[in-house]
């Protein structure tokens, strides 16, 4: 079959299925896992299909995709993000981290730092940062939502809010063209800004994937941010854009 009979059969069986598998998509098509690696990765780069672990899911602008596949997607990038991201954070530094596997990133590269104060609504973040014993950890507390570790709501909120810190590290689910940060949950969003309004400077990490995703509740704009570490530079008219705004942007390219 050639590829320009096998993309709109993946993209019907991901509209079917919501999740297609390199090895269910090579057996039904009758070609190679390499080649369906590279349908999927085409797919994805025209933004028709979120890559994960093992195949690709359709992109969703009301729902997220699940955490353990966030999880496997452009672990390369986010490591070299959150390497990135540390640097900027001295010893003796005080940071709120959210939610997120790239926030859970920054938390690995901390091992790094010493004599730290972290403030996180993210559990997966805690744990983390529990086995460092450079790393005093506050959790928020708030409503626990069991899928990611998160813990978000108004006590979520009001827990940050007590708390003056030096930087908040947060992540994004989405980055909207015009240079909005957007996310799914609106109890996750407020413990964002909370956060954002608790530090002296904010950091947005967040990777390439993000360009091409939609997500509807809106955390603040880019040009609010300090300073933004990526993996690869803003697309098109954005980046053109945010060249006028204050904000920092930090390229952070995956090795390999």
């Amino acid at each position: 079959m050639s590829q320009s009979l096998r993309h709109p059969e993946i993209l019907r069986i991901a509209r079917r299925d919501g999740l297609v598998t390199v090895e269910a998509l090579s057996g039904a098509l009758g070609v190679s896992h390499q080649t369906i690696r590279r349908d999927l990765s085409d797919l994805a780069d025209a933004g028709q299909l979120e890559r994960v672990h093992g195949g690709a899911v359709l992109p969703s602008g009301t729902a997220n995709i699940a955490y353990a596949e966030r999880r496997a997607l452009n672990n390369a990038a986010k490591s070299a993000i959150a390497e990135a991201c540390v640097a900027m954070i001295p010893d003796g530094a005080s940071l709120c981290l959210n939610i997120g596997t790239t926030t859970e990133a920054v938390a690995r590269a901390l091992s790094q730092r010493r004599d730290l104060l972290v403030v996180t609504n993210n559990l997966n973040v805690a744990g983390i940062l529990s086995l460092h014993d450079g790393a005093r950890v506050v959790v928020t507390g708030g409503d626990l939502r069991a899928a990611d570790g998160g813990l978000t709501g108004p006590l979520a909120a009001e827990a940050v809010s007590r708390f003056r810190v030096d930087f908040a590290v947060i992540g994004c689910s989405a980055l909207d063209p015009d240079g909005d940060l957007l996310d799914f949950d609106m109890a996750e969003v407020e413990v964002s800004r909370a956060m954002i309004a608790a530090a002296r400077q904010s950091v947005l990490v967040a990777d390439h994937s993000k360009f091409r995703r939609a997500a509807p509740a809106r955390i603040a704009h880019l040009s609010q941010i300090d300073r933004v570490v990526i993996d690869a530079p803003l697309p098109g008219a954005l980046g053109a854009r945010a060249a006028d705004w204050p904000t920092r942007i930090d390229i952070a390219p995956a090795e390999g």
